[in-house]
């Protein structure tokens, strides 16, 4: 028999993927907040290409815009609402590949919302680092948004019709 994917459960496997995500991210953030609290320094883990290592991100994405302004942080955290209603018209309006991305983006985007609204920063403790260049600490939703907006690169090169 097979599986007929209507408007109806297509909303619900859409919400319980996203859900997923947030999950998947929360349980991260909160892991790596408990091992810091644990440990004496904000160093967590160390290797010799990956650093977990906690910073409180006030910014946007790699710490952009990192302001000690309210009003500005406020600002920033509107937008991000915007943009997830956005994220969640171009969810309704895709197909395939392309809408993969944009859930996986608003499943990160969610993430990190939600520390923006209950911690007031983002939680990020990824530290990939190559001897003494270290690339921008991030967290488990970021990576979720920079597959997404990979995916979305994928479909405009190599699915969209060219005109």
């Amino acid at each position: 028999m097979p599986i007929i994917i209507t408007t109806k459960n297509s909303f619900f496997l859409i919400s319980t993927f996203v859900a997923f995500l947030f999950l998947i991210d929360r349980v991260s953030k909160i892991w790596i907040i408990k091992r810091s609290q644990e440990v004496v320094s904000s160093e967590i883990f160390s290797s010799r290409f990956i650093n977990l290592e906690l910073i409180w991100n006030k910014g946007i994405a790699f710490g952009l815009f990192s302001l000690n302004d309210g009003l500005a942080y406020q600002l920033i955290s509107l937008l991000i609402i915007l943009i997830i209603f956005i994220l969640i018209y171009f969810i309704l309006k895709s197909n395939g590949f392309e809408k993969f991305g944009f859930i996986l983006i608003l499943g990160g985007a969610v993430g990190n919302l939600f520390d923006r609204i209950f911690y007031k920063a983002v939680p990020d403790f990824i530290d990939l680092h190559i001897n003494n260049f270290h690339w921008f600490i991030f967290n488990i939703a970021d990576i979720f948004i920079t597959i997404g907006v990979i995916c979305l690169i994928l479909v405009e090169f190599f699915f969209k019709k060219k005109v």
